[in-house]
């Protein structure tokens, strides 16, 4: 999927004499487009459920022209969460198979970091990451966003392990597991504030020094 810009200010038109004709987006180009709107709605603090037909008056379309690109609104979360998992997963990988040693607290701290900047530059996927966005809709989407941090806290067990073992720790695996439990619930916690404060506290609000206080 096409990367999601959620900043959805319109790039400035050169002046001319006469407007032209309105010109039709190709069918990947409304599928992106239908998919920045809908991140922007969701960037607004204390929006309530988005319905198609909001989304498709934002639009200026029918809701039937949203349907000939999302067989249904669902549909288009999966797509902002493919657009999750592949921006964010992306940089988990390359952090957590890197052979660069990194001090304390390390890997799983920028792992932590990776994940609430995104967030942070993202509020409207931020609300989809927590499940605000998610609430009364499929409860596919919801198991589906409880298994993208099932796999952020798996990727900070490999590393805490890791640097246990580093550590000449006797039970390794039993430290990662306890320490990376830890870790995501701070990740999790720093999200939900972030978008139940309006998108006013941010996420890295002085990350580095919490970092350290968790590592």
């Amino acid at each position: 999927m096409a990367a999601v810009n959620t900043d959805t200010t319109p790039e400035p038109v050169a002046a001319t004499s006469q407007p032209g004709p309105r010109k039709r987006p190709k069918p990947g180009e409304r599928r992106t487009q239908i998919l920045q709107v809908l991140a922007g709605m969701l960037e607004q603090p204390g929006a309530e459920r988005i319905t198609t037909a909001a989304l498709a008056a934002k639009l200026e379309v029918s809701e039937a022209a949203l349907y000939r690109h999302f067989a249904s609104k669902a549909q288009m979360f999966e797509a902002l969460i493919d657009f999750i998992e592949t921006s964010v997963f992306g940089l988990v990988n390359q952090i957590a198979d890197s052979a660069l040693p990194l001090p304390p607290p390390g890997k799983a701290a920028r792992i932590a970091s990776v994940v609430l900047q995104f967030g942070e530059k993202n509020p409207g996927m931020t609300r989809v990451m927590v499940g605000d966005a998610l609430v009364y809709e499929n409860e596919r989407l919801v198991a589906r966003m409880n298994q993208f941090f099932d796999r952020i806290e798996s990727s900070l067990r490999q590393v805490l392990r890791v640097a246990a073992e580093a550590q000449g720790s006797m039970t390794p695996t039993v430290q990662a597991n306890a320490q990376a439990s830890v870790w995501v619930s701070f990740i999790i916690g720093r999200l939900q504030r972030y978008a139940r404060s309006g998108f006013k506290r941010l996420p890295t609000e002085q990350l580095e020094a919490s970092l350290k206080a968790i590592g």
